[in-house]
């Protein structure tokens, strides 16, 4: 990608992405996007990724770890009390990465942006619900780009909306907020959905023993989303005590031997969410066509997102051999709302 793609990509980030929820990445992406000497140093990132979101998870990083800098003191995350966000935090910023530029490109090109939002299963659940209402069979749940597995337990948390009443799985140890928007109420169930397997695919699978891939995904949270990163810590600690399957490899090249596995009187559900938009198209078309082919042998459904549009969750099935699909929600990046548009 040439500069001034990388310095659209950064602007577009500030403006649609950051604006109104990160004011200090909003800042520093509007920066960087006239700075040719940080597109340069961003520039490294590994082919595919979302650049802006790679950069800054990697200088979050570097902080965490414990590098020493003045830039520490605007990130909330470091410290109760950050400076006001201004010409000198750019500075920071810039002294930073050129200090620890050789680190910086090692990150880039070895690391992928691989959030696991366990905030998304806020509408994760009420589609798995509306999933069940269709075939009243136990859930075989396949998830592509499955990093850590968060979102594989999505039926082991429980969950309160606006009514603030409680659902899921009312022993959970992991409770998510959400905000229900419009006029359309999803299927919620008072319990989780049974479900029989659970299984997550990924071509780098993080490690949440492993402290580096511990704090890399925390890194990739914005410094102001406290809520964000205390989730996390909760469901990472649950899934170390309650771990899932978790498989390196290619998805669309290991659907069909994994399907395999799973019993005819269990539903198979294939879904991502916010993976899609990595995927070059021709790897799109193959995960399509691995679906396909499931489908032409049992029932499965796929429930994804940012596949051809952005924040719109689909749901495409193929039951006793008719197909169907249909726009289940309109969502928030980081699950914090989402609006119900299925009937």
């Amino acid at each position: 990608m040439g500069r001034d793609g990388l310095s659209n990509r950064f602007r577009s980030f500030a403006i649609h992405e950051c604006r109104g929820s990160s004011r200090l990445y909003e800042y520093l992406a509007m920066r960087i996007a006239d700075d040719d000497e940080m597109l340069e140093l961003a520039a490294h990132a590994k082919e595919g990724q979302p650049v802006p979101n790679l950069f800054f998870g990697a200088v979050h990083y570097l902080l965490q770890q414990g590098t020493e800098h003045e830039l520490m003191t605007y990130y909330e995350t470091l410290t109760d009390r950050p400076g006001e966000i201004g010409e000198p935090t750019y500075a920071a910023f810039q002294s930073f990465c050129r200090l620890h530029n050789d680190r910086m490109i090692a990150i880039l090109k070895e690391r992928y942006v691989q959030t696991n939002e366990v905030r998304r299963c806020a509408y994760l659940y009420p589609s798995f619900c509306f999933i069940y209402e269709k075939v009243r069979r136990p859930l075989a749940l396949l998830e592509i780009g499955t990093s850590a597995g968060l979102q594989l337990l999505w039926d082991r948390f429980s969950y309160r909306y606006n009514s603030g009443e409680l659902l899921g799985d009312p022993s959970a140890a992991v409770e998510i907020h959400a905000e229900l928007r419009g006029d359309r109420m999803p299927p919620f169930m008072k319990n989780s959905p049974p479900v029989s397997f659970r299984c997550g695919i990924d071509l780098h699978v993080n490690d949440l023993t492993s402290h580096d891939d511990y704090l890399w995904l925390k890194s990739l949270i914005w410094p102001e989303h406290r809520d964000r990163a205390a989730l996390f810590e909760q469901a990472a600690l649950f899934f170390q005590e309650h771990p899932a399957a978790l498989i390196e490899g290619d998805g669309s090249a290991s659907l069909a031997s994994i399907a395999a596995q799973i019993p005819a009187n269990s539903a198979l559900c294939v879904f991502h969410t916010h993976v899609a938009n990595q995927l070059s198209p021709s790897a799109k078309e193959s995960l399509i066509d691995a679906i396909d082919a499931i489908g032409r042998t049992r029932d499965v459904f796929h429930l994804y997102n940012n596949m051809h549009d952005t924040n719109i969750l689909h749901l495409d099935y193929m039951l006793s051999g008719v197909s169907g699909t249909e726009k289940l929600a309109v969502t928030d990046g980081h699950g914090r709302w989402f609006q119900w548009e299925a009937k």
